[in-house]
């Protein structure tokens, strides 16, 4: 099941690189200005750029 951030927590949180809005895919949190992805670990997001992926992920 995908679970979705709060909208009005959506609206406050920020890409940490260029502190620009990020978009809700789930299980991430993507920055597609800069191809990046943000995980979402239990329900709160990691907003580390060591933690982040490149956007969109690989196919395995």
């Amino acid at each position: 099941m995908r679970r979705m951030i709060d909208p009005k927590l959506l609206e406050i949180l920020a890409c940490p690189q260029d502190k620009q809005p990020l978009e809700d895919h789930g299980d991430y949190l993507v920055n597609p200005r800069l191809g990046r992805a943000y995980p979402v670990s239990d329900g709160i997001p990691v907003l580390l750029t060591d933690e982040a992926v490149d956007w969109p992920l690989a196919e395995a």
